[in-house]
């Protein structure tokens, strides 16, 4: 499993945040969880389910898990699970995902 540089950027920023916002304890539990949850997708990256808002357009090479509130969005491709996002699932994520994977 691999994070690309903006997904590596948006964990740094969550954590920054909730450094920042929720205490220190806080971000160290979050970044925890969310580590897990790398190792699961590992271990079984097509467990994901696919993106509403990308399926709504007809896309499929998209899957995400959640730690919720955050999505964490990854494609396989051959042997290999790219993360290419995480984001709170709060957010306007049909914008963040066309700018993001879509490049629209």
């Amino acid at each position: 499993m691999q994070l690309t540089d903006d997904a590596a950027r948006d964990l740094e920023e969550l954590c920054d945040y909730i450094d920042q916002h929720d205490g220190p304890g806080r971000a160290d539990y979050v970044l925890e969880q969310i580590e897990k949850t790398f190792l699961s997708l590992s271990e079984h990256p097509q467990r994901g389910t696919y993106p509403e808002e990308l399926l709504d357009l007809g896309i499929r090479e998209y899957r995400e898990i959640f730690f919720k509130p955050y999505r964490i969005i990854y494609r396989v491709m051959g042997n290999n699970v790219y993360v290419l996002l995480i984001a709170d699932g709060r957010r306007d994520m049909q914008t963040l995902l066309q700018r993001r994977l879509l490049r629209v």
